[in-house]
């Protein structure tokens, strides 16, 4: 149970399978959904039905009769919960009261039911209506002295319609303002692409699975963060293709999985070992892992083998000799310290990568959660380009990304650099000038704050405050707000951790019906390969008094600009007409939109490099050079431990299903430290002790977080991981990739020091 005593008991299991057929099962009857739950499961992430609220892993091209997995599962139980939180429960709790519970507690009250408004008065959320509420935020917008001074979150969760509209409204108000939730996860991606092949997204389908010759899975739990590609990773194996899992954790799921659908397995308590390589590496020797691949590459060349694709390189690519010097002129012992593995490993992975003909590398914020993340990326790309991995079944580039519609929100509009090209588009089709000047990402929106500088904060979904990092900081920056609003489906620490005035505005979810005046509308979704598919809820809303993101965002718009010339009620209503204007920016991809979104399984977004199009300056593939082997600031400290900060099994983002996380044997706890034990003895700590972290910085601020019970765990050396969002207070704010302004929660420097309380 959730509030029983600690427990940790190594999970020898599969991943999959009975336990999760059980775990899906018990959270339906938890939320009290079962049956309800169960006939929805059936409608989820199938033609006509609607998109999975959990991750961004595409459908099958074969869709099987359940397609869903245990987190997806779990998403839905918690949108369709029968609890709710209604003005009763305001009316009973305290702000104060609500801060001091659990994200957990919070999550399992159940699902916003009406617009609340914070009195200050008695320390509490109070009802308002929705024209009142839209009242006070034109209200504050319209009195900035500046657009400036107010930042526009978004969550992944918000479909492509509103999202589109979310960027005309703030560009029509006159900020680039943007701070997303892609900003904390793979912005590395979005900027550390473009300059290697000319697009910020991966280049893969899911044809390619079937099509691979060896796949590499680099800083990235399958398991639990993209649990449906394990059903891939499955017939790959069975095809015999090496799958190489690069990581300092090793995952449960990469170690050995039961497939749920397959009867076969599942009767037979059967299994099917996944990664034939695991390379159990150091936090930030990735580098030290790419390089030393190419060298390799570039050895054998020497030697007189071909091994590189050079009709490909000669007609495709530019900056090969640099980045073959640079790769010769590092030393193996240095390539081995860095990365923590042996050479004959790092000669054994190249080995595998020299005799696929087509190979994939799918990677997570274990690379991208870096201070050169986005170079890191670039450097996947290399090796890629150096065998031709582009533009052929089979190959490429895959960024395993996280929220379902992350991706889609990003080529929509939401993004705080926009290109010219694209603000010329938006001027010729809605006839405003939006504003030039580029807006805040995540960690400038919580520097604005803290300055002063930003007045307002409007987060369309998502738990912004609790994601971001340096957590005491980022609440005293929320608090100083004038105003925050925050559109939800369910009760988070966003909402207890606000401004001096606060709406909480209800949503319907993305499980439920939208019906308008104009008749019942879908949405559209744009998953991680790049397909747009049509999104239709099945269940009736949880109350009449939540509203569609779409419509929440027209009457915004119409509340701060009254004199606007854009239709925003003809858009509340009718969703079609959205996807008109977006096809009238973005001509290029999503041209006939209304009609391509007819088919059932919607339509592909062209990626020029699939078709061997690289839309970059030069008009070729670049080979972009990365000097030295530090992905992260060298910390001259012989105590230092990088801390990586992870997901429990049981948790999506910052939403905690439950306090336990059975594939790494963890139950009924989240202050945890997972370390090698020989770094736990060196230090003199026991197992099972309890200990504190403390943050290496040279800022002066004092970052410590105690109370945490240090476990065994095969890490590499040098290595501890622990649960977010409880250690965020850990990463400071300014401890981010440069070029993406991504925090580097995978690599904190840390000491561990007891802690007698």
């Amino acid at each position: 149970m959730s509030d029983g005593k600690p427990r940790y008991q190594p999970y020898h299991s599969p991943a999959g399978g009975w336990g999760a057929a059980a775990a899906t099962a018990k959270v339906l009857m938890r939320e009290s959904v079962l049956v309800k739950g169960s006939k929805a499961l059936l409608s989820m992430n199938q033609p006509g039905g609607f998109k999975c609220p959990s991750c961004a892993f595409p459908d099958p091209d074969c869709r099987q009769t359940l397609e869903f997995c245990e987190n997806g599962a779990k998403a839905l139980a918690h949108e369709a919960t029968k609890f709710r939180v209604t003005r009763e429960f305001f009316a009973q709790h305290s702000v104060t009261d609500l801060a001091g519970k659990s994200d957990y507690w919070l999550e399992k009250q159940g699902r916003l039911t009406e617009p609340m408004r914070y009195d200050a008065a008695n320390d509490r959320y109070v009802p308002v209506s929705w024209d009142e509420a839209f009242a006070t935020i034109g209200r504050h917008l319209r009195g900035l002295d500046s657009p400036h001074r107010a930042e526009f979150y978004t969550s992944g969760r918000t479909p492509n319609e509103a999202a589109f509209l979310y960027s005309i409204f703030v560009r029509a108000f006159g900020t680039n303002n943007f701070p997303d939730c892609s900003n904390m996860c793979h912005e590395p991606t979005s900027r550390g692409l473009p300059p290697a092949i000319g697009v910020g997204k991966g280049t893969v389908v899911m044809a390619d699975f079937e099509h691979t010759e060896a796949l590499f899975i680099i800083g990235q739990n399958t398991g639990t963060n993209a649990p449906r590609m394990m059903t891939n990773l499955v017939e790959a194996h069975r095809r015999g293709v090496p799958i190489v899992a690069v990581n300092p954790m090793p995952e449960r799921a990469l170690i050995r999985f039961t497939e749920p659908q397959d009867v076969v397995q599942m009767a037979t308590l059967g299994s099917t070992p996944i990664a034939s390589e695991f390379v159990h590496i150091r936090i930030g020797g990735d580098i030290a892992l790419i390089k030393g691949m190419m060298k390799v590459l570039f050895e054998r060349e020497d030697a007189g083998e071909r091994v590189i694709d050079w009709n490909f390189i000669h007609a495709h690519t530019a900056g090969i000799d640099a980045v073959r010097d640079d790769a010769m002129a590092t030393d193996w012992a240095d390539l081995v310290r860095v990365s923590g593995l042996e050479e004959a490993q790092i000669r054994r992975c190249a080995e595998i990568y020299i005799r696929s003909n087509a190979t994939m590398i799918c990677y997570g914020m274990g690379l991208t959660q870096h201070q050169e993340g986005s170079r890191l990326i670039q450097q996947v790309c290399n090796l890629l380009l150096l065998r031709g991995n582009f533009g052929k079944p089979g190959a490429g580039i895959a960024p395993i990304r996280g929220h379902s519609n992350v991706q889609g929100d990003r080529t929509v509009g939401i993004d705080e650099r926009p290109s010219p090209a694209y603000l010329d588009q938006v001027q010729a089709v809605f006839g405003f000038d939006p504003p030039r000047e580029i807006g805040h990402h995540t960690v400038e929106a919580v520097e604005a704050m803290l300055a002063g500088d930003a007045k307002v904060f409007i987060g369309l979904g998502g738990n912004f405050v609790r994601a971001v990092p340096d957590t005491d900081r980022a609440y005293a920056a929320m608090r100083g707000l004038d105003l925050t609003v925050a559109i939800s489906t369910k009760l988070n620490r966003g909402h207890v951790i606000h401004g001096k005035e606060a709406l909480i505005l209800p949503v319907v979810s993305r499980s439920e019906r939208i019906e308008t005046p104009a008749g019942e509308q879908f949405v559209t979704i744009e998953d991680a390969m790049s397909n747009v598919t049509a999104s239709r809820g099945v269940l009736d809303p949880v109350s009449a008094d939540c509203l569609p993101e779409v419509e929440i965002v027209c009457r915004m718009a119409r509340a701060t600009l009254p004199d606007s010339a854009i239709a925003w009620e003809a858009y509340a209503h009718d969703y079609a007409a959205i996807r008109d204007k977006i096809a009238e920016v973005y001509p290029a991809i999503y041209s006939d939109f209304s009609a391509r979104i007819a088919a059932p399984e919607g339509f592909h977004l062209d990626v020029p490099p699939r078709r061997l199009v690289w839309p970059t300056p030069n008009g070729k593939a670049n080979f972009l050079l990365f000097k030295g082997l530090d992905v992260n600031a060298p910390v001259d400290d012989p105590a230092m431990l990088r801390l990586a900060t992870v997901r429990s099994h049981d948790q999506f983002n910052t939403t905690i299903y439950s306090n336990s996380d059975r594939y790494r044997g963890v139950y009924n706890d989240r202050m945890v430290v997972f370390m090698n034990p020989e770094d736990r003895q060196a230090r003199g700590f026991a197992d099972k002790g309890r200990i504190a972290l403390e943050t290496i910085s040279a800022d002066g601020i004092a970052r410590r977080v105690g109370g945490l019970t240090v476990i065994d765990y095969p890490m590499s050396r040098g290595a501890i991981a622990g649960y977010y969002p409880e250690l965020n207070p850990l990463l400071p704010l300014d401890y981010y990739d440069e070029v993406s302004g991504t925090p580097a929660a995978k690599s904190i420097p840390v000491r561990a020091v007891p802690d007698p309380a």
